[in-house]
């Protein structure tokens, strides 16, 4: 039975002026407690994390899985959305991940991960530990360029839309879907631990100086001690967040059989 993982962490978003700090602090520090569970692990990070090269890994991934493989992804990065274009979201928006060059309109969007993990072989186990804004919430909440005073406080992992949208068009027409208020989560056939609900933001943060996801940080912190379910283990991480300081309330997604199962 193979265990397997990819771990993505994207500080560097060239072009944004939305960088972010505890990343890849948080993909080596999931690759590490991986590792010491058993698991193969890919990591990429920053200029790795192409859509290209998250879409062939992701891939190669679920490629030839079956029963009892225990499959793993975690992404720390920043989250967003578009307007949906094929009236498959009732909230009208295509929730993604922000690879490292979605500065040139490259996005991995709901819709691409659902179509990749239907490759995974029947019977196979699949984690995703999103730490971002995976969803977006209304673009006027949402952080502009960092002044040096931003640059200490936590910073949301959330991109706006408007960052790397480029047409008046575009942005017309996100502002018209962001009027609505609400979206929805990700449809893929996975276990998903998610840093925050539909409508908050995950932030980046710090710990004894070193740069951190918040919900990464006590998720890792939680894991060491070895719960026998997801949702043991997402009860006790929740026994940390929110804070006053990190307005976040993870969740878990998935069926009540995945939820109340073994841990990966």
């Amino acid at each position: 039975m193979a265990r397997k993982a990819v771990c993505v962490g994207i500080n560097d978003y060239p072009g944004t002026d939305n960088d972010l700090s505890g990343c890849v602090n948080d993909a080596n520090d999931w690759a590490a407690a991986l590792k010491t569970r058993g698991y193969a692990v890919t990591l990429l990070l920053d200029k790795a994390a192409t859509r290209a090269k998250m879409v062939a890994e992701l891939t190669n991934l679920v490629a030839g899985s079956a029963k009892g493989d225990n499959l793993v992804f975690t992404y720390s990065g920043h989250g967003s959305w578009i307007p949906d274009t094929n009236d498959d979201e009732p909230d009208g928006r295509d929730e993604m991940l922000c690879p490292w060059d979605i500065g040139q309109n490259q996005y991995l969007l709901d819709d691409d991960l659902a179509t990749i993990l239907a490759g995974k072989g029947e019977g196979a186990r699949f984690f995703f530990i999103s730490d971002s804004c995976h969803s977006g919430s209304v673009t006027r909440f949402a952080p502009g360029p960092l002044t040096p005073e931003m640059k200490l406080q936590p910073r949301a992992r959330f991109l706006p839309p408007e960052t790397f949208l480029k047409t008046a068009k575009e942005i017309a027409a996100v502002r018209r879907v962001a009027l609505i208020g609400r979206t929805t989560r990700q449809k893929y056939p996975a276990l998903l631990a998610a840093g925050c609900t539909d409508l908050q933001y995950s932030y980046d943060a710090s710990f004894n100086g070193r740069p951190n996801g918040a919900f990464t940080y006590w998720a890792i912190k939680e894991l060491e001690k070895k719960p026998e379910t997801p949702t043991q283990w997402m009860r006790a991480i929740r026994t940390h967040l929110p804070t006053p300081v990190h307005m976040q309330n993870p969740r878990l997604y998935g069926s009540s059989a995945a939820k109340s199962g073994s841990m990966f």
